[in-house]
């Protein structure tokens, strides 16, 4: 596989491609890369999140959450965050800055939520408490299940890009937004 891309067109098809096969790869590198939001406190909140859809012709990153999470939070006071992703195999680094937006109801919310609620995965959007209460000894390991969901979706429409490869010989870096490129020094 050819890792070494040239041209700004190239590399950044590339990024989109790696992208979108990282949302359906559970193997891939770029399949949980660190979110991070900006709190009301302007403290950096930056945790992992598993990346579950792209959408290369809208430039459109998307991730699940719970509703009361910290994250959502921050994103209600300032909708801006930062993904940053790293492949061990391609050696880069891609840094994306998006506008993000919360959607907790409707059809599109309720369609993704009958997926998930067959899966495992349900028990994150089920429980009593927000992610990140305290529990008592007796309940740090049996999750208490709630009736209503607390299923979100988080969309980040991608505002710019900072790609970074590190090669032996030269590092190339690079910002992009949807219409422009520039080289910059890494």
């Amino acid at each position: 596989m050819k890792t070494h891309f040239e041209t700004p067109e190239e590399i950044r098809y590339q990024i989109w491609k790696e992208l979108g096969r990282a949302s359906q790869d559970r193997h891939h590198a770029w399949r949980t890369p660190v979110f991070a939001t900006a709190s009301a406190n302007g403290f950096v909140n930056a945790r992992t999140v598993v990346l579950r859809r792209v959408d290369a012709v809208a430039g459109v990153l998307e991730i699940y959450t719970d509703r009361r999470s910290e994250k959502v939070a921050d994103l209600a006071h300032r909708p801006r965050a930062q993904f940053v992703f790293w492949s061990d195999r391609l050696h880069w680094q891609l840094r994306v800055t998006v506008t993000a937006s919360v959607a907790t109801e409707g059809p599109y919310v309720q369609t993704l939520w009958q997926s998930v609620k067959q899966s495992p995965a349900a028990r994150d959007y089920l429980g009593a408490e927000a992610p990140g209460a305290l529990l008592d000894a007796d309940r740090a390991t049996a999750a208490v299940l709630s009736d209503e969901t607390h299923f979100a979706v988080v969309s980040g429409t991608v505002i710019e890009m900072d790609w970074l490869e590190l090669a032996r010989d030269n590092h190339r870096r690079a910002k992009l937004t949807a219409e422009t490129w520039a080289w910059l020094k890494p």
